[in-house]
């Protein structure tokens, strides 16, 4: 742990020293040393500090964020093994840049693979597990920019598994930080591998290029990239407190200059804000009103987490407010949308999220059904 984490903990704790209404005022974020930046809740999706974070620009390694989670994803589906064997290509052997030290014909297990892409940014280990995944780079490029169309990555688009520079390969630092969200909620046991900070193939051993995870321990991912066109790059994640954020920031200087200016940007946003989840994905939210059903009521719930960020100190003026379908009428399947739930601050909506029927409840009998359609028609909701 380092001296500069220290006093920023010791800073945090006089803070909260203060009286709420000193921090309603959030001081402005940070200028980096650097071409674009992003900072987000990784809870809500909130974005806290944005400067130039829509401009594209080339990602580099930061590529092998989706080729990861694209096989990540193949894993869940069942597609694909950690245990399976990928054969090496002479293709991946050959390239260049950042190498795992895989060799032609080699037999490596997804697995491994897997930490040669997250740990030592393998450019060699993209490319083979591409072609094991979808029969040739291109096809997995096109499966990139499926998944990224997926997330809503406006200004993203994939050529290649390893971000070698091409004219039309492009990204930006909102849709990196969008990225690792996706990363980080829907595949945390993948996630854990973006925290090790070395990995040994062939007899080398390798350090990962993300100096806060040796700085900060707090900090648990992402990963860096660079090349001459793009600068030195970096998406990192922290968690303190049970409140986690995203930096992605684009164009550094060096590489102990980006990870100084996102360690700035990450220290920003835990001092100045604080996160409150106010429904956990599944719990029972309410009993929502059933017409019609063989019962009266539906367990409704979110589908994800509901949280939002705000300044620090202010979380307690904040309320939330239901908005059920005015006659939900049976049968309700599982995972059918029956409302939605706000956050306010005041009468501003902070956020919002679909109530989702946390269970199937069929129709009633027909007694239940002819007296629930008379209720219905005196009360004007029949339609």
């Amino acid at each position: 742990m380092t001296t500069s984490y220290f006093l920023q903990r010791l800073v945090l704790l006089f803070s909260i020293l203060i009286t709420p209404a000193a921090w309603s005022a959030v001081p402005p974020p940070p200028q980096l040393a650097a071409k674009s930046w992003v900072l987000m809740d990784a809870a809500s999706g909130s974005i806290l500090v944005d400067h130039q974070g829509t401009m594209r620009l080339p990602p580099a390694s930061l590529t092998k964020l989706m080729t990861s989670h694209v096989a990540a994803l193949e894993l869940q589906r069942g597609k694909v093994k950690e245990s399976d064997l990928v054969t090496i290509s002479e293709k991946a052997w050959r390239m260049g840049g950042s190498k795992m030290f895989v060799h032609v014909g080699d037999q490596i297990a997804v697995k491994d693979l897997l930490r040669g892409i997250i740990v030592q940014s393998g450019n060699d280990a993209s490319i083979a597990l591409a072609e094991h995944l979808a029969g040739g780079e291109d096809t997995f490029a096109a499966m990139m920019n499926q998944e990224a169309k997926r997330l809503g990555l406006a200004d993203t688009h994939f050529l290649n598994a390893t971000g070698w520079p091409a004219e039309g390969h492009y990204s930006s630092a909102l849709d990196m930080a969008r990225l690792a969200r996706a990363i980080v909620t829907e595949d945390p046991e993948h996630y854990a591998l973006y925290a090790e900070k070395e990995f040994v193939w062939s007899g080398i051993k390798q350090p990962n290029r993300n100096l806060l995870l040796w700085r900060d321990p707090t900090v648990d991912g992402l990963k860096t990239g660079h090349t001459e066109e793009a600068g030195y790059c970096l998406v990192a994640s922290a968690k303190r407190d049970g409140m986690r954020l995203i930096a992605a920031v684009f164009g550094t200087e060096s590489e102990a200059a980006r990870a100084v200016e996102t360690g700035k940007l990450l220290g920003y946003g835990f001092l100045f804000f604080e996160g409150k989840t106010f429904h956990k994905k599944g719990e029972v939210v309410t009993q929502a009103p059933l017409w019609k059903g063989a019962a009266r009521t539906v367990k409704a719930g979110v589908a994800a987490d509901l949280a939002v960020s705000v300044p620090r100190g202010t979380a307690g003026t904040l309320s939330t407010r239901l908005v059920l379908e005015p006659a939900l009428i049976a049968p309700v399947k599982q995972g059918q949308v029956v409302g939605k739930v706000e956050i306010l601050e005041g009468g501003k909506v902070m956020n919002r999220a679909d109530l989702i029927a946390l269970e199937t409840v069929e129709e009633g009998g027909f007694f239940r059904r002819i007296w629930d359609s008379v209720r219905l028609f005196f009360k004007g909701l029949f339609g």
